[in-house]
């Protein structure tokens, strides 16, 4: 059988192992990126609480994008010279913001008064650069890496919607994982940027079937009519919920707390599965499918064994962290 042989089922392994790596990076540092582009609208006090509130995570969850930068390149290294190549200047951009914030992380803790100002707002600027860039390369992508005037002002529609969907899931954690007036603060920012996250939503969503007759078809043609409904009434449910369960809080206490974030990762992996579903076959959209693009398969089954080992050892660790420091964010402290 064609499955059975290692050409054909070792790339589709590997997409959908980049893709996983994909979707746990856009949530897992989606949130504190959100947390950081937020703190721009916080007080000096909340700002140590939305810190705590991440500090043992973030940086672990970086490892998400460097694991997916990693299968792309050594899995399908054509389409990594092709994306690269397109998105060279927004990729830079990309790397700058978490580099600032690595930096402005670290610095922050060792300074007070007018410095740590500094280093907080070369944490909020890298937080935004991260978010925007990332939200442009996603519109330019969509597109399949068109360089024109509309790929460009598409680009910096996503990159906004983009970074307020950043700044909703991190609102959301915030209301999770704070009490008090910073928690009713972030009621107040979930509200507000809830709606710009659903607008970048239905504008990808318009936009994919409209520059591929090929994803048209596989969503609007019968039977897949039918059977892709529940997906897009799903994520409608699932915004729907989410704004009630933030019209109770913060009165209703933490009973609903957590609905926000868990709303946010529904709605993020719904749309997420809704772009893998359309660009496949294809890792370069309408240029290059997973096989064309991949690796050799004697290199490929190599990979494969090694990731088999890495991954199991990435998400133990990420649980084992998030199982650990459960529960509400307390005091910034660095003794």
């Amino acid at each position: 059988m064609e499955f059975m042989n290692d050409a054909h089922w070792l790339p589709v392994a590997f997409a959908a192992l980049m893709g996983l790596s994909i979707l746990a990076y856009v949530v897992l540092d989606g949130y504190d990126l959100g947390v950081g582009i937020l703190m721009a609208r916080a007080g000096d006090a909340e700002r140590d609480r939305m810190i705590a509130s991440i500090g043992p995570f973030w940086d672990a969850n970086e490892t998400w994008l460097v694991l997916a930068v990693g299968l792309l390149l050594v899995a399908f290294p054509m389409a990594h010279g092709m994306i690269l190549s397109h998105l060279y200047l927004p990729a830079a951009v990309l790397l700058l913001g978490l580099i600032l914030r690595g930096v402005s992380f670290e610095f922050r803790a060792k300074t007070d008064g007018g410095q740590r100002r500094w280093w907080n707002r070369a944490f909020i600027g890298g937080s935004l650069l991260a978010a925007l860039s990332q939200g442009y390369m996603l519109g330019v992508y969509i597109l399949g890496l068109e360089t024109g005037l509309s790929a460009v002002l598409f680009g910096l529609l996503t990159g906004v919607c983009l970074t307020a969907a950043y700044a909703f899931i991190g609102a959301g954690w915030l209301i999770l994982k704070t009490d008090g007036g910073l928690q009713a603060k972030a009621v107040i920012w979930a509200r507000h940027t809830l709606w710009l996250a659903a607008l970048g939503m239905a504008a990808i969503s318009i936009a994919t079937p409209l520059v591929s007759d090929r994803i048209a078809a596989k969503w609007f043609d019968l039977p897949y009519l039918i059977l892709l409904a529940p997906v897009p009434l799903m994520t409608l449910l699932l915004f729907v919920g989410v704004k009630l369960a933030l019209d109770r809080l913060p009165n209703a206490g933490d009973r609903w707390a957590w609905m926000p974030f868990a709303g946010a990762v529904g709605i993020f992996a719904l749309g997420f599965n809704g772009l893998a579903y359309s660009f496949y076959p294809y890792v370069v959209p309408e240029k290059l499918t997973v096989w064309q693009a991949a690796a050799a398969p004697e290199s490929l089954m190599i990979i494969f064994v090694g990731t088999c080992v890495v991954l199991p050892v990435i998400v133990g660790y990420t649980a084992f962290a998030y199982r650990v420091f459960r529960g509400k964010a307390g005091e910034l402290r660095y003794d």
